[in-house]
């Protein structure tokens, strides 16, 4: 008659108590890594550092901290100082911009960093890189740095794509225009 046999088929009791029994497994499940222990109470805590020169801070940049806030609890950003690079915008510039683009966003700090992006993160007890991608080469970069700060730390790297409207903008480019006299307020925040 085509049908299963009574010990191969699932009537509504056996489906209740699957989903029973996985509530049991799921609410005995260890809390993330991530997750702080408080009370017995498990209080997750996300935070992300986004490193960058941000030489200077761009609209895209801007646009990533923004939706990272979606998915983390607070996004620390880092400047990082590297000494051989030629920088165009003087860092405490940057710095005192990127405070003022935050002013009113208390989930958000700004920290210059000249050490290893993982100790930065180690620092503000950051289990998560955040980055941006504009394009392919972009995540092949992206992707082996991630690889590489996963092995040396356990960092998890989160790429977020960056919006189409935004993808052309680079702070090469921006800092291009302003080494021209161009006017780059559009490019900003």
């Amino acid at each position: 008659d085509g049908r299963l046999p009574r010990s191969h088929q699932r009537g509504p009791k056996k489906r209740r108590n699957q989903r029973i029994s996985h509530q049991r497994e799921t609410n005995n499940a260890k809390p993330p890594t991530w997750a702080k222990q408080t009370n017995n109470v498990n209080e997750v805590n996300k935070i992300a550092i986004f490193p960058g020169s941000f030489d200077p801070f761009t609209i895209g940049h801007y646009d990533i901290v923004m939706r990272g806030l979606d998915i983390f609890d607070k996004v620390v950003i880092g400047i990082g100082i590297n000494c051989t690079k030629q920088e165009s915008f003087p860092l405490h510039q940057r710095l005192n911009a990127i405070q003022q683009y935050f002013a009113n966003e208390p989930r958000v700090q700004v920290h210059p960093y000249d050490c290893l992006t993982v100790d930065f993160a180690a620092q503000h007890k950051a289990q998560f890189i955040l980055r941006g991608v504009r394009s392919a080469q972009d995540f092949e970069y992206e992707r082996s740095m991630a690889e590489a700060n996963k092995q040396l730390s356990g960092l998890e790297t989160i790429l977020l794509y960056t919006r189409p409207e935004y993808a052309h903008i680079s702070s090469t480019l921006v800092r291009d225009l302003h080494s021209h006299g161009k006017d780059i307020s559009v490019y900003l925040p």
